[in-house]
C-alpha cells in the first residue's frame, strides 16, 4: 500500500521527515502546498484543492491508496481547521472518505503550529532567541505588534542560526548549517520524545500500518 504525507511547508517536511526517522516509519512526504518567504506561508489552504485533483489522478491510477494531511491548527483550532480540509477533499472526491484520508493537526493546546511545537522540545539554551522578548517588548512600547505566528517564527530562526550554530565547523558555511533543514537533522538540539509529540507519532504510525 502506497501512502502519502501532505503537509503545508517546507519547514512542516523537514520536520515530519526527521520524526518519520526517529520512529522508524517509511512514508513519502509530498512536495509542500505552499512556498515560505519572509515567514509568511503563500496560499496552503488555497493550494489544498489542487493538490487534492492531482492526489485523485494517483488514486485512480493505484499510485496512492492512503493519503495523511498535516495542517497547523494556528488560531482557527482544531476542529474549524479540521473541517476546513474535509470540505476541500469533499469538493474533489464528492464524499470524506476515511479509508483513503487520515489529517492530523499540529497544535499546542489546541491552537498554534509547528513554531509552538518546536519550542517545546528545544534541548539547549536559547539565549539569542529568549531575548528576542525584549526586542517585541521595546516594539510593543512604540506601538508596534509583533503577531504570535512572526514572533514564533522569528524565535526559531534565532535559535537555530544562532543558539544551536555555533561549532567551529560551521564558520563560513552558515547558508549549509545553520539553517531549519540542516537543524532538522541535527538530534542533540530537539527532543522527539517529548510528549507533546505522542498524538502526532500515534497518527504516523496508524498511517504507516
Amino acid at each position: 500500500m502506497s501512502k502519502l504525507l501532505i503537509v503545508e511547508s517546507n519547514a512542516d517536511k523537514f520536520f515530519i521527515e526527521a520524526l518519520l526517522t526517529h520512529i522508524n516509519l517509511n512514508i513519502e512526504v509530498g512536495e509542500p502546498l505552499c512556498l515560505v518567504d519572509d515567514y509568511e506561508c503563500i496560499g496552503g489552504m488555497g493550494n489544498l484543492e489542487q493538490k487534492l485533483k492531482f492526489v485523485l489522478t494517483n488514486i485512480n491510477k493505484g499510485k496512492v491508496d492512503k493519503v495523511g494531511i498535516i495542517f497547523d491548527a494556528d488560531s482557527m483550532g482544531i476542529e474549524k481547521r479540521e473541517e476546513e480540509i474535509k470540505e476541500k477533499i469533499i469538493s474533489v472526491f464528492n464524499k470524506y472518505d476515511e479509508d483513503i484520508f487520515s489529517i492530523y493537526i499540529m497544535n499546542r493546546d489546541g491552537f498554534g503550529e509547528l513554531e509552538d511545537i518546536l519550542k517545546e522540545i528545544k534541548t539547549t539554551d536559547s539565549l539569542y532567541a529568549d531575548c528576542l522578548d525584549n526586542w517585541r517588548e521595546c516594539l510593543s512600547k512604540n506601538k508596534i505588534e509583533v503577531s504570535d505566528k512572526i514572533f514564533n517564527k522569528f524565535w526559531i530562526n534565532n535559535y537555530v542560526m544562532y543558539d544551536t550554530c555555533i561549532s567551529s565547523k560551521h564558520r563560513g558555511k552558515k547558508d549549509k548549517y545553520c539553517i531549519f533543514e540542516y537543524a532538522m537533522k541535527n538530534k542533540d538540539i530537539w527532543n522527539f520524545d517529548h510528549k507533546i509529540l505522542n498524538d502526532l507519532k500515534k497518527f504516523l504510525k496508524e498511517l504507516g500500518e
